[in-house]
């Protein structure tokens, strides 16, 4: 018997806020509970639900907290806090996603918002703290940071009629608009303290394009640009990342100049790459920088001044005394990445991080110069072998790279990072080649086919190869939008039974 060792480790402002009018900022409190938006995130991953976490996938849920709960004891539900600690079952995994269907409904529909966006945060931190590593993407920690914002920007009512808005919070303003400004200059600035040369020397978008997760076939077509203009892109991008967030805070004119420039900036990279909602939530961000007359005086409504936005304003005061010291050094540390924080400051840290209501961000601070696969075959005899295919990351080199987003299919990520390191560094990794060996559906159907539909295989192994997108003349000889160099083993080939 192959044995296999896993492993789980674990005032109102403080800055002027009048630029923005407020029914700009309801346009965007409504957005976060549109069905295209929020309903989706939680569709997207109760579609992989079982195959990821439930009781027979990859890295099972309850298997998990089990093991946190031995090795932290009563400390495991304040530094995981999750729902799942009380049921961790299928059926309650299911609950959860399908609790946060309901809910983005209701609030589409303007039925008791506060009550609503409460649960959808505290829902998707259950999800997020139980999905381990398929669950850690920064856009995760993102949607959480601004669902708990967003709760302050709300109505306390129980009914939101769109004809009779009430009044919006300009401190619950003032905190997402921040955490624009933290996200954008963090983003551009940790590119440049890394050590990584490609960004001062503008070739990061040499490698940018084929060596991204999951690329689309926009991303192979800009690389096939010249070199200058990856050059130039590379600083615009740059520019819009670190320059532009300052004018968030600045006169009309300018602030919208900077709102276009960040939103496009997030067009052209949700168009070359499949990064799921991370650009949709960043330009729901910058709506509250485009005011109603930028607009169209027909979205103005009437204010309700019988609904205060008092209590909102106390509670977002609150939180802007308890996180703003923390985003300032968050801030800070982009610029200085070695400085150590504050013996008061990394206390507060520590007890609010396990919650993802302050984060710091950092996109692709050292960017990858090489792109490496894993292919995972599966066979009967141990001769002739059968690839998994996946749905949307780079396989067969003819197959052109496909567009997903907002979707985000997980474990096709997770493959990206897998192949970046070794399957012992992959503990989940070796649970995959075990539920493939097994035959578990829930997993094979995370595949885009199982190729051993009626039986499962006896032996699974994984192969290492070295992709690059062709070039146009390659791809009009050959087709392939891919080419790929044979590495060597990735996992050898692994069986439930030794051979006698």
């Amino acid at each position: 018997m192959t044995t296999f060792s896993v492993s789980l480790r674990f005032p109102r402002s403080l800055m002027d806020l009048s630029l923005v009018t407020e029914n700009s900022a309801r346009r965007l409190r409504d957005c976060f509970g549109e069905e295209t938006f929020v309903r989706q995130l939680f569709v997207s991953l109760w579609l992989q639900m079982d195959g990821l976490i439930g009781g027979n996938g990859v890295s099972p849920a309850n298997q998990f907290l089990r093991v946190a709960h031995e090795q932290l004891g009563r400390h495991a539900y304040s530094l995981l806090p999750t729902f799942c600690w009380f049921n961790s079952t299928n059926t309650f995994l299911h609950f959860l996603c399908g609790g946060g269907v309901a809910f983005s409904l209701l609030l589409v529909f303007g039925i008791a918002p506060v009550i609503c966006l409460t649960a959808l945060f505290v829902f998707y931190l259950s999800l997020t703290v139980a999905g381990q590593t398929f669950l850690s993407f920064q856009w995760d920690i993102l949607l959480l940071e601004t669902g708990f914002l967003s709760i302050f920007l709300a109505p306390w009512r129980l009914l939101q009629k769109r004809e009779q808005e009430s009044p919006v919070s300009r401190a619950a303003l003032f905190l997402l608009k921040l955490l624009l400004f933290k996200l954008m200059v963090m983003s551009g600035v940790v590119k440049l303290t890394s050590g990584d040369d490609c960004w001062w020397n503008l070739t990061a978008l040499d490698y940018h394009y084929w060596s991204q997760p999951l690329p689309t076939i926009f991303g192979w077509w800009a690389d096939q640009h010249p070199e200058w203009f990856k050059h130039f892109s590379v600083g615009f991008c740059m520019a819009v990342e670190i320059i532009a967030p300052f004018f968030i805070w600045a006169p009309r004119r300018p602030r919208l100049i900077a709102a276009g420039l960040m939103i496009f900036l997030q067009l052209v990279i949700a168009l070359t790459g499949n990064y799921c909602f991370f650009n949709l939530l960043t330009i729901a961000l910058c709506l509250l920088l485009i005011d109603d007359a930028t607009l169209s005086r027909k979205y103005a409504t009437v204010t309700d001044r019988r609904y205060s936005d008092r209590l909102s304003t106390y509670g977002a005061i609150m939180v802007i005394v308890v996180t703003l010291p923390i985003n300032a050094w968050l801030i800070f540390t982009a610029f200085k990445p070695d400085a150590q924080w504050p013996r008061r400051l990394a206390f507060a840290y520590e007890h609010l991080e396990p919650f993802r209501i302050v984060n710091g961000y950092g996109l692709f601070r050292v960017m990858t110069k090489d792109r490496r696969e894993i292919v995972i075959e599966g066979s009967a005899d141990g001769i002739d072998w059968l690839p998994y295919e996946f749905k949307w990351k780079p396989g067969d080199v003819k197959r052109a790279p496909g567009w997903c987003a907002p979707h985000q299919p997980r474990l096709d990520w997770q493959m990206w990072f897998a192949a970046l390191g070794t399957p012992e560094q992959n503990p989940w990794f070796i649970r995959l080649a075990i539920c493939l060996l097994e035959g578990k559906p829930a997993v094979a159907r995370l595949f885009a086919h199982d190729p051993f539909p009626n039986q499962p295989p006896r032996y699974v192994r994984a192969i290492l190869y070295r992709y690059r997108f062709t070039t146009a003349k390659e791809h009009r000889q050959t087709g392939a939008w891919w080419e790929r160099q044979e590495l060597g083993e990735y996992l050898p080939a692994v069986s439930l039974q030794q051979d006698q």
